[in-house]
């Protein structure tokens, strides 16, 4: 069984997310949605809020593929993490440029602590490239219309996140 990994914090869950999962469940037999604990961030939704929506997310994409998805909280190492699930494949998500830079270092220093679990790269839909987890926040605190960029379901958890839900 090919199993792989999706890491993020997911906060929330955009729709450039969802297309990388979608393209990645045709990759694998099972798909683990890593969901960061990451404190230093500062998440504006809980980990328990985070793994709900996750879950309600993919279940019909889970249930018409066939493929297992589950989300997973972790908070230790990345490369960790997929040996904890037993991961062969770790699935990152890029946008432009500067995600690149970043990953290509992460991806280094994975392969130096486990040379047995590659690193997949998956670019964003162009539809989906310029949306961002902290950028949809900031626009729905502000007031604007994040539809574009989340489905009706987290569009709703951050009206009501910030008191706009009618």
């Amino acid at each position: 069984m090919r199993i792989g990994l999706y890491p993020g914090t997911f906060d929330p869950l955009t729709l450039g997310h969802r297309d990388i999962i979608t393209r990645a469940a045709q990759l694998v037999d099972r798909l683990v949605i890593g969901v960061a604990i990451n404190r230093d961030k500062g998440p504006m939704f809980t980990l328990e809020e985070r793994v709900a929506m996750i879950e309600a997310e993919v279940h019909d994409l889970s249930a018409r593929t066939g493929v297992e998805i589950v989300a997973h909280p972790f908070e230790n190492l990345l490369i960790d993490c997929a040996r904890d699930v037993g991961a062969s494949i770790i699935i990152r998500g890029l946008r432009a440029v500067t995600d690149f830079e970043y990953e290509f270092q992460m991806v280094g220093m994975n392969r130096a602590m486990d040379d047995s679990i590659e690193t997949v790269f998956l670019m964003a839909e162009a539809r989906h490239q310029a949306i961002a987890s902290k950028l949809v926040k900031e626009i729905a605190r502000l007031g604007g219309d994040v539809s574009k960029f989340v489905s009706p379901a987290i569009e709703a958890a951050l009206l009501e996140r910030f008191g706009r839900l009618s």
